[in-house]
């Protein structure tokens, strides 16, 4: 009898389809793909989600099992068929982006993903992959690691996810590299993302 392959949720947060963070993004999916896993990418920018959050996706604390709107119900059920769920974005003012964060506050909601005696997300395992534009011996680099502290135990935990990890990728924009010591930058900062995927999957 075979097995069924474990279902990764890469969820990759940037417009622009060139950029650093879906190149990251693609190589784990392709990664996780050789590796046995299904892979989901969700690529909320690609396919139009709505970060705004409206009355209609408001929590009610009465009411658990409220139906939300059905944009919110399509990404919830992507999350819950998925066992190790990978958020892939860009750090920008030691936050994430608008995009994802609307996306955590409409879809991780009351009754769906927190809330509940079963939790909906037990079992699931989470990395967070952070792409950072500063380097790691900046004075503000910590910013960024309280950053993914804060979702890991604020979201993760909170959302019975304890088997977490986070990964911040620094220098990611390479400023002032040129040519060879470039192109060896870049090697480096994909390797570190494929060891963070290896870990994840352990």
């Amino acid at each position: 009898m075979n097995e069924i392959a474990p279902t990764a949720l890469i969820v990759v947060a940037h417009h622009r389809s060139d950029s650093l963070t879906a190149a990251v993004a693609e190589r784990a999916a392709k990664r996780l793909e050789l590796n046995g896993y299904r892979v989901d990418l969700l690529d909320l920018h690609a396919e139009g989600f709505d970060p705004r959050n409206s009355v209609a996706d408001e929590p009610d604390y009465g009411d658990r099992d409220k139906r939300y709107t059905e944009e919110v119900h399509r990404h919830i059920a992507r999350v819950h068929a998925a066992d190790l769920i990978v958020p892939v974005f860009p750090v920008w003012w030691f936050g994430l982006p608008a995009l994802l964060k609307g996306w955590f506050d409409r879809v991780w909601n009351y009754g769906l993903a927190y809330g509940r005696r079963q939790s909906p997300m037990a079992g699931k395992r989470m990395l967070w992959l952070a792409l950072a534009g500063l380097t790691e011996d900046d004075p503000n680099s910590e910013l960024t690691l309280t950053l993914l502290e804060t979702l890991r135990r604020g979201i993760s935990e909170y959302c019975d996810i304890p088997d977490t990890r986070t990964a911040a990728l620094f220098d990611s924009e390479g400023q002032q590299l040129t040519g060879a010591e470039r192109d060896r930058h870049y090697r480096e900062l994909f390797a570190r993302a494929d060891a963070a995927i290896d870990a994840a999957m352990a």
